[in-house]
Parts: structure tokens; C-alpha cells; sequence
């Protein structure tokens, strides 16, 4: 294990994970604030419990495959997953997407929350079921970046799960301390650097599985960072120029 190999593993598990804990602890928030926390902070721990359950089957069970035939089925699927969020994140930047406003998302389950009928006593079930459902949503996208990342080579399994788990620490502490959505937390930039790091990740990791022989061993994500990096960033200049012309014209 060197640096190079593990270090961008750890990135990618820690920033998606805040990525996804930030979408997730919005909805939270909007929930406990209208319907109450019990039921809020019941239907997330549930669904913490459920992830952490399939993080414990899914992640060991992946050593008993044989590594070439994990890294490239792994590193495909998590190059088209990386190739998702760097899609969506370029498509943002150029200004054909909007960009994601957690304060508007929060007034929006909120609205929802105070439609949906009065609170009845002990446990609120709509309050659970939607923070149940949120956090299950945004959490097994972490938990599939987990065992990915960790399945493409020996001894990265630990290193990324505890990306993740300082990252749902860090937004639930966050969380508790501010009491509101984290608006300010650069979601679409962390988006953009995350489809990178993954697309990067899955590209090396089909690569190995294909028998293929890296140049520089596992300094290669680098190179395959600054590659896909430089490509998605000169990808959202290409695609703004377009928008911006387009809208001159009309």
C-alpha cells in the first residue's frame, strides 16, 4: 500500500459522503423541525443501522471473488457511476443545470412535512418514513462508493470506510451545532471533484482487472486524476461558451 493508493481512497469515500450526508441532514432538519425529532432522529438511525448492515455483508463477501475479476467489474461500474456525478457537475458549472440550493430543498420538505396532516401521539410515522427514506437514498450511494472503493485492492476497505464515517461525523456534529441547512458547504464544486476521483478510481481499477500494466503503479490515479480533471473542467468551459451564445442569440 502506498501513499498515491490510498490517499485518493480516502478522499473520494470522505467527500462523497459529505456530499450525500449534507442532501440527507436537510431533509432531517426539515422533518424534526415539523413533525418532531423522535421521529426524525428514529427513521435515520434505523436507516444507519440498515447501511452499516450492508456495509458488514457486502464488503467481506467481496474477498472471497478473485481480485481481477472484482476490480473490473467494480471499477466499471464505478466508472460509470464517477462519469454520473462529473456529468451532472459539468452540466451545472456550464450553467445548463441549476446548481443545488440546500435552502430551498429544506423550505420544500418543509412544505411537505406541514401537508402532510397533523401529528398524532407517540411515534410520528411519516416523520420516520421520510427520514428513513432520505437517509437510505443518499446512504447507499456512500455505501456503494465504500465497498467500491475498498474492493479495488487489498487493505483499502478500512481506509475508505473510515472516510465515510468522518464524514457523517463531521455533517452530524455540524448539524447539531448549526441547526440548519449547511447552505454554505460547496456541494456542486465537492460534486465536481468527487466524479472525478471516482471516474479516476473505476478507469485504474478496470484497467488492472483487464490485466492492464500501469505506468508508475498506483501513482497512475494521479496522472488519471489530472486527466479526467483537466478534461471535465475544459468539458464546462466548451459547454458555457455554448449556453452563453445561445442565449445572446435569443
Amino acid at each position: 500500500m502506498t501513499w498515491a493508493h490510498v490517499a485518493p481512497a480516502v478522499t473520494a469515500a470522505f467527500l462523497a459522503s459529505i456530499v450525500e450526508g449534507v442532501e440527507a441532514l436537510t431533509v432531517v432538519l426539515a422533518v424534526g423541525s415539523v413533525r418532531g425529532w423522535r421521529g426524525a432522529l428514529t427513521g435515520a438511525g434505523a436507516a444507519l443501522a440498515v447501511l452499516l448492515l450492508l456495509v458488514a455483508i457486502f464488503g467481506p463477501a467481496l474477498a472471497l471473488v478473485p481480485l481481477g475479476l472484482v476490480q473490473l467489474v467494480v471499477g466499471t461500474l464505478l466508472l460509470l457511476f464517477g462519469m454520473r456525478w462529473l456529468r451532472k457537475a459539468i452540466l451545472r458549472a456550464a450553467g445548463v443545470l441549476p446548481l443545488h440550493d440546500e435552502a430551498a430543498a429544506f423550505a420544500k420538505q418543509t412544505k411537505a412535512m406541514q401537508v402532510s396532516g397533523a401529528r398524532g401521539a407517540g411515534l410520528d410515522r411519516v416523520g420516520f418514513a421520510a427520514a428513513f427514506q432520505i437517509t437510505m437514498l443518499e446512504g447507499v450511494e456512500v455505501v456503494f462508493i465504500v465497498v467500491a472503493v475498498g474492493a479495488g485492492g487489498v487493505g483499502l476497505m478500512f481506509p475508505a470506510a473510515l472516510g465515510a464515517v468522518a464524514a457523517l461525523l463531521l455533517v452530524v456534529l455540524l448539524g447539531v451545532i448549526v441547526h440548519k441547512p449547511l447552505s454554505r458547504v460547496p456541494e456542486n464544486q465537492l460534486k465536481f471533484v468527487v466524479g472525478v476521483l471516482l471516474s479516476s478510481f473505476g478507469a485504474f481499477w478496470a484497467g488492472e482487472g483487464m490485466g492492464l500494466a500501469w505506468p508508475g503503479d498506483d501513482w497512475s490515479i494521479l496522472a488519471l486524476v489530472l486527466g479526467f480533471l483537466g478534461a471535465a473542467m475544459i468539458c464546462a468551459q466548451v459547454c458555457g461558451r455554448t449556453v452563453r451564445q445561445r442565449l445572446a442569440r435569443s
